[in-house]
């Protein structure tokens, strides 16, 4: 009998060898995306960094920490442009005995887009409209391949603002301004005004919010978060101009269809309930032998192959990986304006869905002839 069991436990224990973990020391949180992503960089698992990356790059873009937001982005775009598939932790995750969240994050397709929108923001600051387009298109292409082709690169301002850009530098950008108005949802942006010098992005509304479904967490959801806001009330020169969501990230989460994980996961999830059931039948069937006293190896050997099963159900860990770039809006949006130089103030009155004013902000700013484009950036999240 020992003979027999001895293979057994010894599997048993290579199933379990393969499943320990190092548990890295677990970063203390102060609600600072700058300063919890120094600390994670430095004490975390490197497996977050990306993750932290994007969280610090958007909280410093918010406080006007342009060369900051910089650096954090130029050092997280390179890990996501050729996704990590040969990662060693990406391919652990695919086992049946790792967790999702043990690879390398890069995020879901519509982090990743927001990662390529920011930095194209910022080389348009810098008076590089070249090198955002190039980030625009990018990005588009990060939501090009989905599983509901119906809503493949969808984003309207990626398509708009390229075409804008092409216009601006002498091209031809009508095959863009049409699919951006194609894949308009809620409001269609408005024919390029070519001779703007005052650009404005804004953005509003909190990003959606991951969450695991399913009997073994197996399941990426994605639920709306909290958007009060919904339309902006742009005035400045003692002109108003209504400024409309063109692009909503709860939308981008929740219309691509599944991921090749998912069923990964799904798989995972079979594999745990099947091996469970295997193993209580096997324990009650090695029991029952026992009880006879007249079948005792057999008895020990159904039991052993029982336990062992359970041992397997137990490793196995089919949960979604639910980390999520944390800090984003939920709409994002565009106005081109025509100012003549000089100083100005924009008034910007972040409103909900009954026109009700919410949150008001004010950006002063001057109009110089010497630089023909002006980019300025306005979150309703600002810090």
């Amino acid at each position: 009998m020992r003979v027999v069991l001895q293979p057994l436990a010894l599997a048993a224990v290579v199933v379990l060898a393969g499943c320990a973990t190092h548990h890295p020391k677990r970063v203390a949180l102060t609600g600072d995306p700058l300063v919890d992503g120094q600390n994670a960089l430095q004490q975390g698992p490197a497996r977050d960094h990306v993750l932290w990356e994007y969280r610090m790059a958007a909280s410093a873009f918010r406080r006007g920490q342009f060369a900051e937001a910089k650096k954090w982005l130029d050092d997280a775009l390179p890990r996501i442009g050729g996704i990590i598939a040969n990662d060693r932790d990406a391919k652990k995750a695919r086992g049946l005995f790792h967790t999702e969240a043990r690879k390398m994050f890069i995020g879901e397709p519509y982090e990743r887009v927001m990662a390529y929108y920011y930095r194209g923001i910022l080389y348009w600051m810098d008076g590089e409209p070249d090198n955002a387009r190039a980030c625009f298109r990018s990005a588009q292409f990060m939501d090009a391949d989905t599983e509901n082709k119906t809503y493949a690169a969808d984003y309207v301002l990626l398509d708009y603002l390229d075409g804008f850009i092409t216009a601006r530098l002498g091209g031809d950008g009508s095959d863009e301004l049409k699919r951006a108005k194609a894949s308009a949802k809620n409001s269609t942006p408005p024919p390029y005004l070519t001779n703007a010098n005052v650009l404005v992005f804004l953005e509003f509304g909190h990003g959606p919010v991951k969450y695991a479904a399913g009997e073994h967490a197996q399941m990426l959801r994605f639920r709306e978060g909290r958007s009060s806001a919904r339309s902006v009330s742009l005035q400045v020169g003692g002109k108003k101009y209504p400024v409309l969501a063109y692009d909503d990230l709860h939308f981008q989460a929740t219309t691509r269809g599944g991921r090749v994980m998912d069923h990964i996961l799904a798989n995972k999830a079979v594999f745990k309930d099947t091996t469970s059931v295997v193993g209580d039948a096997a324990i009650i069937s090695g029991l029952a032998l026992a009880s006879t006293g007249e079948h005792n190896e057999a008895a020990a050997i159904v039991g052993g192959l029982g336990v062992l099963s359970k041992i397997f159900s137990s490793a196995t860990t089919p949960e979604a990986d639910i980390r999520a770039w944390d800090n984003l809006p939920q709409f994002l949006s565009f106005a081109a304006l025509t100012l003549p130089p000089g100083p100005h103030e924009i008034t910007l009155d972040f409103q909900g869905a009954d026109g009700r004013t919410l949150v008001t902000k004010k950006v002063t700013f001057t109009v110089t002839e010497a630089r023909r484009d002006l980019v300025l950036f306005v979150s309703e999240l600002n810090s």
